[in-house]
């Protein structure tokens, strides 16, 4: 099969029209994660709360607050309702119940690796969202998280695995409506470099030159191709690449085609370059890619 990689390509509502209004959706589509649990902590005062190094966790204090003290000597106060995503952990910083104590909840997850690797790269180290940005949805997790510390029944870890999901997902949307955001969320409110993302995501077939997305931006090619590596994380070109071989990678392991044909579709003329350019950017070889687990 060779048909068009349009085709290929599943937007929110099921057409493209509804892409060019969500982009932010269609991005972090491709955001993968895998939660593994949720607990309930209570923080002494003074007290540090301790975090697994390697995994990326969301916290919601539900009640008292915890200080983050950052290596700098930077304060943040993470008051009552508040939500912290850490994507990349702890890092160097350390979280200390302020007053009293605290109760907090932690959600424990890693971000899959075959994601646009850029996307997780280009995230900031916290994002901190109060409960004032958050009122409408923070309002009502704490209580549900609650159910899920102590459910041991069937289905219980896929369960909190989606939560985790929903959660990180949510948190970066507002995160976004905030403004001032970095990296390639920031690209997405960049109105000219936005265009140039949605013409990559929703025609991701014609291989896009930096003169043409220039066009599309509506910028000269030095100030795009500068203002979109700085927003993005990325060039313009290797953005394009991993965008393809993402897809691909999501026919791969759906078995929709052989890899040969899956090279053609996303516009490599052979397979031996298709074969190299995806070992170098998963790790492995297009033909050991893992079939799906079923989840149960």
């Amino acid at each position: 099969m060779t048909g068009s990689l349009e085709n290929l390509t599943v937007f929110p509502d099921g057409g493209p029209g509804g892409v060019s209004g969500d982009l932010l959706s269609h991005v972090l589509a491709q955001i993968r994660l895998t939660g593994d649990y949720v607990r309930s902590y209570a923080v002494a005062r003074s007290t540090s709360l301790d975090l697994e190094a390697g995994a990326a966790h969301v916290l919601v204090v539900a009640d008292g607050s915890l200080d983050v003290e950052d290596e700098g000597g930077e304060r943040v106060v993470i008051a009552t309702g508040d939500l912290v995503l850490l994507p990349r952990g702890l890092g160097g910083s350390r979280l200390v119940a302020s007053a009293s104590h605290a109760s907090v909840i932690v959600c424990r997850f890693w971000f899959d690796l075959h994601s646009l690797r850029g996307m997780i790269s280009a995230l900031p180290g916290r994002i901190h969202i109060r409960s004032a940005e958050g009122a409408g949805w923070l309002d009502g997790i704490v209580p549900f998280l609650m159910v899920e510390v102590t459910d041991d029944e069937p289905g219980a870890a896929l369960m909190i695995s989606r939560i985790i999901d929903v959660i990180v997902i949510r948190t970066l949307r507002t995160w976004v409506q905030r403004g001032g955001t970095t990296g390639w969320l920031g690209g997405l409110s960049d109105a000219r470099i936005a265009r140039a993302l949605k013409a990559i995501h929703e025609r991701p077939l014609p291989r896009w030159g930096v003169e043409a997305l220039a066009d599309v931006a509506g910028m000269s090619r030095s100030s795009f191709c500068e203002r979109f590596t700085s927003l993005v994380g990325r060039s313009p070109l290797r953005y394009q690449n991993e965008w393809r071989l993402t897809l691909a990678r999501d026919m791969l392991v759906a078995r929709e085609a052989r890899v040969g044909e899956v090279a053609l579709r996303v516009g490599y003329e052979s397979e031996s370059a298709f074969s190299r350019a995806y070992k170098a950017m998963f790790g492995h070889p297009p033909r050991a890619e893992p079939a799906p687990t079923s989840e149960t």
